[in-house]
């Protein structure tokens, strides 16, 4: 009775909540694998902040475990790395017509456009930079 009055406002009836779909995978994926179409499905119910959408995940990289029936959001899953741990790359510093190319091992993995931190191997210094979609990384 109480939510039947709390439903009525100026002779609308409240309607229930709409049902949306949300995306499950269908098995167990590890972290750092590639998401594929075989590997969801679509359940029904209303989940907040769930992936809906399965162009949004296939061909994306699980960035933790996901497991079969639970709903995935969009922190569990990102582009595929482009960058492992201790890959050798090529460090790029740029300003104005002056370009500099040192050689590089990455102290942590990324896909391009991710922060990067990099050991300078003539240096030994440690710096920061962005992943470009070469693989190298561009420092500022």
């Amino acid at each position: 009775m109480k939510l039947a009055l709390a439903c009525l406002t100026a002779a609308a009836l409240c309607t229930p909540p709409a049902w949306a779909e949300y995306l499950v995978p269908l098995r167990t994926i590890r972290a750092k694998a590639i998401v594929n179409a075989e590997d969801l499905a679509l359940k029904k119910g209303e989940i907040l902040g769930a992936l809906s959408d399965p162009s949004d995940v296939i061909g994306m990289e699980a960035r933790v475990a996901l497991y079969a029936g639970r709903p995935m959001r969009p922190g569990d899953i990102g582009p595929p790395a482009i960058v492992e741990r201790n890959d050798l790359v090529t460090l790029i510093f740029r300003q104005g017509g002056l370009t500099i190319a040192a050689e590089g091992r990455a102290l942590g993995r990324g896909a391009a456009g991710e922060a990067l931190r990099v050991m300078n191997l003539s240096s030994r210094t440690t710096v920061t930079g962005r992943i470009t979609n070469d693989g190298s990384v561009e420092v500022n």
